[in-house]
């Protein structure tokens, strides 16, 4: 129950986030503050660029979700973390063929200041720290 729960909340704040920040009004370049800017980007491509076939992305997303699904009692915040992200990228993949990105950090060191993230990536990123970490303590 735990992990549908942040599941549904973190595929809801994702999909709210997209909305309100796609919204036309709103330019290329929506904030920059320092260390963090917020750049709107569509991403056709995998995750940090890897320029695999499109129906491959998407078939590995779902493969994802259910070794996520299958990790949900051992570890029931980092499944609906993973759950969640990866179902919000995955649905805005096959509803609009690619991922809304909007997060750059352009004072990050080497090519991390060249990768625009979202709020469903960073949840995927937490959830499976999450269950790295979980399985070092064993």
């Amino acid at each position: 129950m735990l992990t549908m729960l942040i599941a549904g909340g973190v595929f809801s704040a994702a999909a709210v986030t997209r909305w309100y920040l796609h919204r036309t009004s709103r330019r290329e370049t929506l904030w920059a503050k320092g260390r963090v800017e917020l750049t709107e980007a569509w991403n056709e491509k995998a995750a940090f660029s890897l320029a695999l076939p499109k129906p491959v992305v998407a078939e590995v997303s779902a493969l994802a979700l259910l070794f996520a699904w299958t990790a949900r009692k051992k570890a029931p915040l980092s499944a609906g973390l993973l759950l969640g992200g990866g179902g919000a990228n995955l649905y805005e993949r096959l509803r609009y063929k690619k991922v809304y990105d909007y997060v750059r950090f352009p004072k990050a060191p080497g090519r991390m200041k060249c990768f625009i993230w979202n709020l469903a990536d960073f949840a995927i990123l937490l959830g499976a720290f999450g269950l790295v970490c979980r399985d070092k303590k064993k």
